[in-house]
């Protein structure tokens, strides 16, 4: 276990978090996943966490571990036609995963998935967090849209951000 993590984890107040997404942040992030969701036919998901507590974070849980867990817990896997995508932000440690449904996982593989990650970790270092996140979505949508087309499915999971 890395006492330095554990450290940025504790330090990582709720307050950190509202200073990096305050809620025109979080509505600009719920619109571009409204609108990018008109052009395919994926469902995503948006999650940013301010730190790991607890066990979690004492038995050194990564931000996969983590981000994976999530998927489960919003039942993002539970899409019709296995396309729910999540993007998660672990803001302690300013690392981003990407865990896509096995839909859209045979189709897009993880180098891609890599990539758009680096890409927004990269506006993070510099704490453009909001435009890190979208330029995330834009990046997303244009694998799903390649991909996926729109069609007439409804919207199955919902588009507002989650903070935890």
């Amino acid at each position: 276990m890395e006492a330095q993590r554990i450290l940025k984890h504790v330090l990582t107040t709720q307050g950190r978090v509202t200073r990096a997404f305050p809620p025109s942040a979080l509505n600009a992030i719920e619109k571009a996943i409204k609108s990018s969701e008109t052009t395919h036919a994926g469902e995503i998901r948006f999650v940013v966490e301010g730190a790991l507590d607890g066990m979690p974070l004492f038995k050194g849980q990564s931000p996969k571990e983590r981000a994976i867990e999530l998927f489960a817990q919003l039942r993002v896997w539970d899409t019709q036609h296995n396309n729910g995508l999540l993007i998660y932000l672990l803001l302690a440690d300013r690392a981003v995963e990407i865990v896509a449904d096995r839909g859209i996982h045979a189709k897009v593989g993880a180098d891609e998935w890599r990539k758009v990650c680096h890409q927004m970790e990269a506006a993070f270092k510099t704490s453009n967090y909001e435009v890190g996140v979208l330029s995330g979505v834009q990046a997303v949508t244009q694998h799903l849209v390649r991909h996926f087309p729109a069609d007439d499915r409804g919207n199955e999971l919902p588009d507002k951000p989650v903070v935890l």
